[in-house]
């Protein structure tokens, strides 16, 4: 999913020329942090019995991730002002890379630890990748088409949400469930991760040596990034951004618990099976639900919308609480539908008339992606504690938050 946006003007290039390589090159990146990202959900799962660890544990797997992103975002942006967003790119897919080899002696030590400074390493890059990728997509053609070849780009990252869930079930879980009593059961399961992302590596360096050969343009940089206390000032931005950091803490808090709740409340499911069909069909129903809310907001106004999915969402996770086996398990699958327009809407409306302060508004709502680290260990908690269905209470409040911002939160008020 596409966390990071930065405003750029369209730098002038000769759009009589092909750029095809450097958008095939650059759509890539949506797919590969879309992978990464909807990977934790399995590895979250898979790292439980492998550790001998609760829920609350295994979801600092999200902690790690989104404390990549929250400290590396700004200082990427910077790094892409001083130097260039190709060289911002190579970076990140550097990070990107290391990261996923460092799975393997964190897979040989079968340390947990490990695996968590790994997943920092990759969200490190991927703060990078993300904010340059949507101001190359625009630059890449002919401007009056801009919109279209970000949205086929952005087709890609949900691809990945779709095929994440089932490769983590044909390479993560297949063959690496049941009891692990032994030291020897334990390593194979713990090796099991090291095969998908060596692939994932082996792409990400086979990409940046491609874009590295690639003669890229480069996006204009427009006005630096400054910080002005006076922005805080806007209701409706200081709203936006606590808006977020709830909506990422409940979108992370809910992908990460899913496998674990189905194989609860379906006695006998497996791991694999939760990854590649329930969770799969989670993902599908979030990738559908983007393509039908832009529809849909084009005669409603996106933030009544908003606060309609809000409301939703929120029943669904009370239904996830109090529901019982198939119901239930439907009921949190489809709360993945109402999420999906949901960080881009709360973004928009955040940064609305914010004119030369633009940038640092967003880049303050990009830091509140740092719920994603918050609030999954918090549902952990509750869950080892109470139970896996009570744990859903959290994102109920979450989605209460994002609806009242759609009703109220967003509206500006004057100075």
């Amino acid at each position: 999913m596409a966390f990071i946006s930065t405003e750029t003007k369209p730098t002038a290039i000769d759009t009589t020329k092909s750029y095809v390589v450097p958008l095939v090159l650059v759509t890539s990146l949506f797919f590969l942090w879309g992978l990464a990202n909807i990977l934790n959900s399995a590895l979250i799962a898979h790292f439980q019995p492998v550790f001998e660890i609760k829920r609350t544990q295994a979801l600092l797997v999200e902690s790690a991730f989104y404390f990549g992103y929250f400290t590396l975002a700004i200082p990427a942006g910077l790094f892409m002002e001083r130097y260039t967003y190709k060289k911002g790119i190579l970076l990140g897919l550097l990070l990107y890379a290391s990261g996923a080899l460092l799975f393997i002696p964190a897979a040989k030590t079968i340390t947990f630890g490990y695996f968590l400074i790994a997943l920092y390493i990759i969200a490190s890059g991927l703060a990078f990748l993300e904010t340059a990728a949507n101001p190359y997509v625009t630059i890449l053609g002919k401007p009056e088409s801009s919109v279209q070849r970000l949205n086929f780009s952005q087709f890609f990252n949900g691809l990945a949400l779709i095929v994440g869930p089932w490769l983590a079930s044909k390479f993560i879980f297949a063959g690496n469930e049941g009891t692990l009593s032994t030291l020897d059961q334990k390593q194979q399961a713990a090796n099991a991760v090291i095969l998908p992302y060596m692939l994932i590596a082996a792409a990400v360096l086979v990409i940046a040596l491609l874009l590295f050969l690639t003669k890229m343009p480069e996006p204009s940089k427009g006005a630096k990034l400054k910080f002005d206390a006076a922005i805080f000032k806007k209701l409706h931005l200081r709203n936006a951004v606590l808006t977020q950091l709830f909506y990422v803490g409940a979108q992370a808090g809910v992908w990460g618990i899913t496998i674990n709740y189905v194989t609860t409340l379906l006695p006998g499911t497996s791991n694999e099976v939760a990854s590649g069909t329930f969770m799969l069909t989670g993902t599908f129903l979030f990738v559908a639900g983007r393509f039908v809310g832009t529809v849909i907001m084009t005669f409603i106004k996106d933030h009544k919308l908003l606060a309609l999915y809000g409301l939703l969402a929120s029943a669904l996770c009370s239904v996830g609480i109090f529901g019982e086996g198939t119901l239930a398990v439907y009921s949190v699958l489809g709360i993945n539908f109402f999420m999906s327009i949901m960080f881009p809407t709360i973004f928009a409306l955040g940064v609305k008339d914010l004119g030369e302060q633009t940038k640092l508004g967003a880049s303050l709502i990009i830091m509140a992606i740092v719920g994603g680290a918050l609030v999954p260990p918090v549902m952990g908690i509750i869950s080892d504690h109470i139970g896996i269905q009570q744990a859903f209470a959290v994102p109920l409040v979450c989605f209460l938050i994002v609806a009242y911002f759609g009703l109220k939160g967003y509206k500006i008020k004057p100075q």
